[in-house]
């Protein structure tokens, strides 16, 4: 089985792009905020049943190499590559929608705690209101969109409080009125990322 799923590694990269493209990370909240990568829920473009069994095998074979796969992702991948033809058909039907819910649930509870540490206001109300909800759905997008533009949220305001305040020098200020002015949600954090202190 081992040489298999090799082969199968081996043809899914020289063959194809990867199906599953990581989106650039919205690294770190506000300090010590976690890393959250927008793992890609892109599947196959074929209908599961009107795939070969190849077919199967190469894009199990491209969720598992894909970096922002998570655990309970790549787990129910592996689990389905042990398994027969048809455990891997339902793992492309259901099961990997089934373990992306337990992955979000991870990255949210760990964005949570560090918004709470980091008085991450925005994100707290959004991540609470993901819970709330309690979807599969609704944790998806939180993790995928929402905490990005929650985080951006409270950067403007921490920004807006750098610029209130009458100790900033000219410089800071400069910088962090730049920064608004860009207005995107990376240019925000890398100004409280890399401003001087």
């Amino acid at each position: 089985m081992r040489l298999t799923r090799a082969a199968l590694a081996v043809a899914a990269a020289a063959l194809t792009p990867a199906l599953l493209i990581a989106t650039p990370a919205f690294a770190h909240g506000s300090a010590g905020a976690p890393t959250i990568r927008a793992a890609a829920t892109d599947g196959p473009t074929t209908p599961v049943d009107q795939m070969s069994d190849d077919e199967v095998r190469i894009a199990i074979m491209r969720i598992i190499a894909d970096p922002s796969t998570g655990r309970a992702v790549y787990a129910a991948a592996q689990k389905a590559m042990d398994g027969t033809i048809e455990d891997q058909r339902n793992f492309l039907r259901a099961g990997r929608s089934a373990a992306q819910a337990e992955d979000d649930s991870v990255a949210l509870f760990r964005i949570l705690a560090a918004a709470g540490k980091n008085n991450d206001k925005a994100v707290v109300r959004e991540a609470t209101k993901a819970l709330d909800d309690g979807s599969p759905a609704a944790l998806r997008a939180f993790v995928a969109t929402g905490y990005r533009l929650a985080q951006a949220e409270d950067d403007s305001v921490a920004i807006f409080r750098i610029l209130a305040d009458p100790t900033t020098s000219a410089s800071l200020r400069a910088a962090a009125e730049r920064a608004l002015d860009v207005g995107t949600p990376e240019a925000l954090r890398y100004f409280l990322e890399h401003r001087p202190h």
